[in-house]
């Protein structure tokens, strides 16, 4: 049996972001190792290095509409006569105090003391998956359209400013990629539970048992609410299968290619 895990917004909402996000990884690391072949070869796939940088603008403006989009997505979710529970219940991706209980259980049974945390619909890895990306955009944001219009950034704040947002944009920058291209891919595709490939997020759908040991009090829960069964899912086409995972790893291979070069060349990052 398939559960339902996530609607067509949400999973469209995805594929925009993992789209968006592997062109400003292109475009970015390629401006960022331009005196290298791996540079070079990056910039290459985007028409070159201008062109690179002009597609790297413009697909960081369409990220930050979607972002916007998104801003109001949550905000007509929020019942105003339930506040209390769409903001902080276990259908939200709020962090809450039994986030870090259950990180410290999971640390615990690690080490093998005690048994693994029972977990409702949301992780608390999965939490941090998505704050980590809903604080890094603005912040990418800023410090691009500051380094994009200097002259204007310089008319309203001191001139050493324009340093500091070329830092923080490298440094944000250097970190997602390094986390959405290690700790997320890890957990999407490679962990024991999730091999060859999480599914969830490109089909909408979860294997009941595959929830059941993963997500315990979120089948609970559905049980105790009468919504198991409204939650069942179909099997999505073969063929339609067959495109995601297609697409999916490439998009993996495409990350692991920008990961494994940018440490090997770490040492020529263009600091100008």
């Amino acid at each position: 049996m398939l559960l339902k895990r996530f609607n067509r917004t949400q999973r469209l909402s995805h594929l925009f972001l993992m789209l968006t996000f592997l062109i400003q990884s292109g475009t970015g690391f390629g401006r960022l190792f331009i005196t290298t072949d791996f540079g070079r070869s990056l910039c290459k796939i985007f028409g070159g290095y201008e062109a690179a940088i002009v597609i790297h603008f413009w697909v960081g403006i369409l990220m930050m509409t979607g972002f916007t989009v998104h801003i109001v997505y949550l905000i007509k979710r929020i019942k105003r006569r339930d506040l209390v529970n769409s903001v902080m219940g276990p259908d939200s991706l709020v962090p809450g105090p039994q986030d870090a209980q259950h990180l410290f259980q999971r640390i615990l049974w690690t080490m093998g003391m005690g048994s693994p945390p029972k977990l409702d619909r949301w992780a608390y890895w999965e939490k941090f998956d998505y704050w980590a990306v809903f604080w890094g955009l603005p912040l990418l944001a800023v410090t691009g359209v500051m380094l994009k219009f200097p002259l204007l950034t310089t008319q309203v704040l001191p001139g050493w400013t324009l340093n500091i947002a070329a830092l923080l944009h490298r440094a944000e920058a250097i970190l997602a990629a390094s986390f959405i291209f290690i700790v997320h891919f890890f957990i999407g595709h490679i962990r024991p539970l999730s091999f060859p490939m999480n599914e969830a997020m490109f089909s909408g759908s979860v294997h009941l048992e595959e929830a059941m040991q993963e997500k315990p009090l979120w089948v609970e829960r559905l049980k105790q609410e009468g919504k198991l069964e409204m939650m069942k899912a179909e099997r999505p086409a073969l063929w339609y299968r067959a495109l995601y995972f297609v697409f999916g790893y490439s998009a993996l291979g495409f990350g692991l290619y920008i990961l494994i070069n940018g440490i090997v060349y770490g040492r020529f990052i263009q600091l100008h």
